[in-house]
């Protein structure tokens, strides 16, 4: 039987990285019109899925040597991004005026994790 715990730990990953990249695009947003429910809903969910990702980061996985490497790959993932989350918030509150700055090295570090999707893409 497989273990569920390695598609449970992935889909919490790619939950931070669309709540992040909503963030993102929420902070960022200039134009008229209103920002898209969808949108504001995913970004408002970035605590509590970074809440649930820490808390399965923490746990001790055993499995097969294939899945061990993806769990750690992940759990990696998770802290590199929790990390770039936390150095944008202290930028933005120590430099309100400084979102882009801030937003380029979230972004930086969104993209490195995506780069590494083939360590964990069978999950």
């Amino acid at each position: 039987m497989k273990d569920q715990r390695v598609p449970f730990i992935r889909r919490a990953l790619d939950g931070v990285l669309e709540s992040l990249e909503a963030t993102l695009r929420v902070k960022r947003w200039t134009g008229a019109e209103d920002i898209p429910e969808p949108l504001k809903k995913a970004a408002l969910r970035l605590v509590e899925r970074l809440g649930t990702a820490d808390r399965l980061a923490a746990t001790a996985f055993r499995g097969t040597p294939q899945d061990v490497g993806r769990v750690e790959a992940m759990v990696s993932a998770i802290r590199r991004l929790d990390a770039a989350y936390v150095a944008f918030r202290q930028t933005l509150d120590r430099k309100p005026d400084d979102l882009e700055g801030a937003a380029v090295a979230l972004t930086e570090e969104i993209d490195h994790v995506k780069s590494g999707i083939e360590h964990w893409a069978a999950a």
